[in-house]
């Protein structure tokens, strides 16, 4: 079939879907709790979209060689990852996810131990999964998938405000405060504030718990801003030392 790009957003929205699924089942698997995975509130996680349309439009040439396309989706799926978490931290002044305490890890953006996954998951997409999108996809009217598309967008453009929205408070909360020796009671000072407005906030600090703030990048441009209350820091070290 010629694809389009219609046909483009509507997969791109339909793996982000299926990441977000297992994101969700991989975090109640490991940590027994149901967490709204994702940057955007919705059941999205764009990233996985963007690695299934690079490997079904990328890796086509080598769906006969399952060992080159295992390889390569480790390659292009790890580069995706890496400058996902570039620009998230470019944008937002704040890591989303560090692999710095794995081994063979590289800025902590991506490491070893995620290669693997990676081309195990575009193995399932090119043989298992998109084969099986198609069969069924060619079968739905034209129209009606247009009108899919175009909900579909107009609800991806309303969680992307909202979610840009959310985090940009996150960003003005750091360069709001100042910074000392403590980074990680800092972050845990603003994890605090987030936790303690509505559940749109809530939700960003449970789908990232290793979310923190990039405060070094931060420290000459804004020193000299409000200063934490050493008595909140002081809080934060005596709950952590209980």
């Amino acid at each position: 079939m010629e694809i389009t790009i219609k046909e483009f957003f509507l997969f791109f929205m339909m793996y982000s879907f299926l990441g977000w699924i297992a994101e969700v089942i991989y975090v109640y698997i490991f940590h027994k709790k149901l967490t709204n995975r994702g940057f955007l509130l919705g059941p999205l996680c764009p990233i996985y979209g963007f690695g299934a349309l690079a490997i079904l439009i990328l890796l086509k040439p080598y769906v006969s060689h399952p060992l080159g396309l295992f390889v390569l989706a480790m390659f292009i799926c790890s580069v995706i990852e890496y400058f996902a978490g570039f620009l998230l931290e470019k944008l937002f002044n704040a890591r989303w996810w560090d692999y710095s305490d794995t081994k063979f890890n590289l800025n902590g953006r991506v490491c070893l131990d995620t290669l693997i996954p990676f081309g195990i998951g575009a193995l399932i997409v090119t043989y298992l999964i998109h084969p099986y999108v198609l069969k069924y996809y060619e079968q739905i009217p034209s129209n009606v998938l247009t009108i899919i598309a175009i909900v579909l967008l107009v609800l991806l453009i309303l969680d992307l405000i909202f979610s840009f929205n959310i985090v940009r408070n996150f960003k003005k909360t750091v360069k709001q405060i100042s910074f000392s020796d403590v980074t990680d009671d800092v972050n845990a000072y603003i994890k605090d504030l987030f936790t303690q407005k509505s559940k749109l906030y809530r939700r960003l600090i449970n789908a990232f718990p290793n979310l923190k703030a990039k405060i070094v990048e931060f420290k000459e441009e804004y020193i000299g801003s409000n200063i934490i209350p050493q008595s909140k820091i002081k809080k934060r070290s005596n709950r952590k030392n209980k």
